[in-house]
């Protein structure tokens, strides 16, 4: 069984925002999947359902991004997963540009709190992560105020093609491994893909 949360602050001032794209990707797994989230538990929204043959909890914390790991470590527990098998995060990142997705098996949490708080909490890294586009900070802005604003019109049709690609990943990853997600989607969305350009 897998785990598959997105990161982001719950309330609907944050829809839209940077922060946010984690929780709106699980909003499209939901859909594409058909799996509602139904109920509420460990400080989270949550829904039951089968993706790829694989049983799967969706997951949208309800502790804001900073405690995320609050919440993923009671789950973790309760459902006795193996998070370096069976936990996918989804969260955003500043350093890739709006558009780009990066598949990860493991890592540091590369300055975000909420990856951050999860390595806390869970005592480990090893954590399938699929990280989402959305630019970096102009030199005039607060962090806190760039991640919890909203994107420009173009990114923002950059960032809803990422947003599709990273739930594709998602699903690439319990299909057939994070290797393999990672060979297909840790590309510039133009470029040919590389196993299907060896072949």
């Amino acid at each position: 069984m897998y785990i598959i949360a997105g990161l982001g602050n719950p309330g609907g001032k944050y829809n839209g925002t940077k922060h946010n794209v984690g929780f709106e990707t699980i909003d499209i797994l939901t859909e594409k999947y058909g799996i509602p989230l139904d109920f509420e538990k460990h400080r989270s929204i949550c829904g039951k359902g089968i993706i790829e043959g694989e049983k799967v909890i969706l997951v949208k914390p309800l502790t804001f991004m900073n405690l995320s790991g609050e919440a993923l470590r009671e789950i973790v527990s309760y459902y006795k997963i193996d998070p370096s098998e069976e936990l996918i995060v989804i969260s955003d990142d500043i350093d890739l540009d709006p558009g780009r997705i990066r598949v990860r098996p493991s890592g540091s949490a590369g300055g975000h709190n909420g990856l951050k708080n999860i390595i806390s909490e869970l005592h480990t890294d090893l954590f399938s992560r699929v990280r989402i586009g959305v630019g970096k900070k102009p030199r005039e802005w607060d962090l806190a105020d760039w991640v919890l604003s909203g994107f420009s019109k173009e990114d923002s049709v950059l960032v809803s093609s990422a947003k599709k690609r990273a739930a594709e990943a998602v699903s690439s990853i319990i299909l057939d491994g994070c290797a393999a997600a990672m060979n297909t989607f840790n590309r510039k969305p133009s470029e040919p893909d590389q196993t299907s350009a060896n072949t």
